[in-house]
């Protein structure tokens, strides 16, 4: 069996990591530079770098901090943020990028999955996907949560591994930042109805948080920020919980 992945993410704005809850009230918790490299050193297996302003500032995500990031590692390294074009992935991957992540660009033109697959591989396209309950449906939502649109989370999903996407990041935006668990129904319904791994995002506070998400779903990773950020829970430890409850993970 493969190892479970344990992803932090790098959420910044205007240079600096940033954390919140359900997408707002966000407050400062750090240089992503440095925080890149201590994840790396404590056993991370990936990074998730998000410039999540973006693509709602019409901007292209930071080449030269993405360069000084991805000097620090020796691990997958994902970047996603204002990604429109080929020229713009080509020039995060010349940056020091293993994979891009997609989001409102993909939903506005699904085909430039297919473009940047072909470009580059499918395992190099990252879909990721902000949902949200709204009445009894979970809806995705476009630039960085602000933008309700009325595709249906999991029908979005199917569509997208259609068009060629390597991998699903999917965030819970109820969940987001509330560190009450991961939405574990949403990502067992999403694991068992496609064959691409799932990323899932939004709501870790504990470890049993993970463990849960782990055991009762099929997702392949699982993705963290505040935790992380703030020393409330160390990689390794999180890591040593996770064997103990015999998943496997790469200490």
């Amino acid at each position: 069996m493969l190892s479970k992945r344990i992803i932090p993410c790098l959420d910044v704005k205007e240079g600096r990591t940033v954390k919140g809850v359900n997408f707002v009230d966000l407050k400062d918790a750090g240089d992503p530079v440095e925080l890149a490299w201590q994840y790396a050193q404590q056993g991370a297996d990936e990074l998730v770098f998000l410039d999540i302003t973006a693509t709602h500032e019409r901007r292209k995500t930071m080449i030269e901090m993405v360069k000084s990031v991805a000097s620090q590692l020796n691990i997958p390294f994902t970047i996603g943020g204002g990604i429109t074009s080929i020229a713009d992935a080509e020039a995060l991957l010349n940056a020091g990028a293993d994979k891009i992540s997609i989001n409102s660009a993909a939903v506005k033109n699904p085909l430039l999955i297919e473009e940047l697959a072909k470009a580059f591989g499918v395992q190099f396209v990252v879909l990721a996907v902000d949902t949200k309950f709204v009445g009894d449906k979970n809806l995705v939502h476009l630039n960085g949560g602000r933008i309700a649109t009325a595709l249906e989370t999991e029908s979005w999903i199917k569509q997208a591994e259609q068009h060629g996407a390597g991998e699903i990041l999917l965030t819970s935006m109820d969940h987001d930042g509330t560190k009450q668990g991961f939405d574990c129904n949403l990502l067992r319904t999403i694991c068992y109805s496609i064959n691409i791994p799932v990323i899932a995002s939004g709501g870790a506070g504990t470890m049993e948080h993970f463990t849960d998400v782990f055991m009762q779903t099929g997702v392949d990773a699982a993705l963290a920020a505040s935790v992380f950020h703030y020393g409330e829970i160390a990689i390794p430890d999180l890591k040593e919980e996770l064997k103990k409850h015999n998943i496997p993970v790469r200490l």
